[in-house]
């Protein structure tokens, strides 16, 4: 599904991504965990194509993403990947449904097609009686939940997930934390996990340590076959948020 290879990144005089080659399967449930400074947000936002590599290249499903224009890679975003964010980014003037179409509406979609997905991803979320409330009226657990449903909006196949836990209660990250796999249960999709919740890593199919720009060893590798469902157990406050 996903192939990294050689991927190199400096800012200035800094080397962050020092070569880093990794293969992710399809329908895996993978966490990056390390010290802050370690590259894992400047990995998925390569993997996410936000930014590119000094060299190296990044397939996904296929397409090496380093050879389309930035039409096509803006393209190939909206339609093939989705992105969860610690701190939601939900538009405070739309309301839930409304930010959940936004990625729909940017990819060309219909409003009437956008909303009937969009409600459908609330009900599957538990959200459906919270459509027309704006973020400021939502729980720091409903705004995540929404923020999952506006990056499944376009049924990418992969999600990018950067923290995405850290800013909520331990209740409201067991829930997500579950929600996750249920959601690779019932929809296929491959998650990428920048995280330094422990409890989380734990529970992944496969845990990808980083330090010093370097991949370390994976810990609970697993074959190139279809990830079984995973449960959560209780999980735990995460250390403060740094990269």
């Amino acid at each position: 599904m996903i192939d990294i290879e050689g991927i190199t990144k400096s800012f200035g005089n800094l080397q962050v991504l020092k070569g880093i080659d990794l293969h992710i399967n399809k329908g895996e449930v993978v966490a990056i965990v390390g010290p802050s400074g370690a590259g894992k947000t400047t990995l998925l936002q390569i993997i996410g194509t936000l930014d590119k590599p000094d060299s190296g290249r990044v397939v996904i499903d296929g397409v090496d993403v380093s050879n389309l224009s930035s039409k096509k890679l803006s393209q190939f975003r909206n339609q093939n990947l989705g992105f969860v964010f610690q701190f939601h980014q939900l538009l405070p003037e739309f309301s839930a449904l409304e930010n959940i179409m936004i990625p729909a509406f940017i990819g060309g979609a219909g409003r009437k097609e956008a909303k009937q997905r969009a409600e459908e991803l609330l009900e599957f979320m538990g959200l459906a009686d919270r459509a027309s409330h704006k973020p400021n009226e939502l729980s720091g657990g409903e705004k995540q939940r929404v923020a999952v449903a506006r990056a499944l909006m376009n049924n990418p196949s992969v999600i990018l997930a950067d923290e995405p836990s850290g800013s909520l209660d331990s209740k409201n990250k067991a829930e997500l934390h579950q929600l996750f796999f249920d959601l690779r249960d019932k929809f296929g999709q491959t998650f990428v996990i920048v995280t330094h919740d422990e409890a989380l890593a734990a529970i992944t199919d496969r845990t990808i340590h980083m330090r010093d720009g370097l991949l370390e060893a994976d810990q609970s590798p697993i074959a190139e076959t279809e990830p079984e469902a995973t449960s959560v157990p209780e999980t735990t406050e995460p250390e403060p948020y740094a990269e």
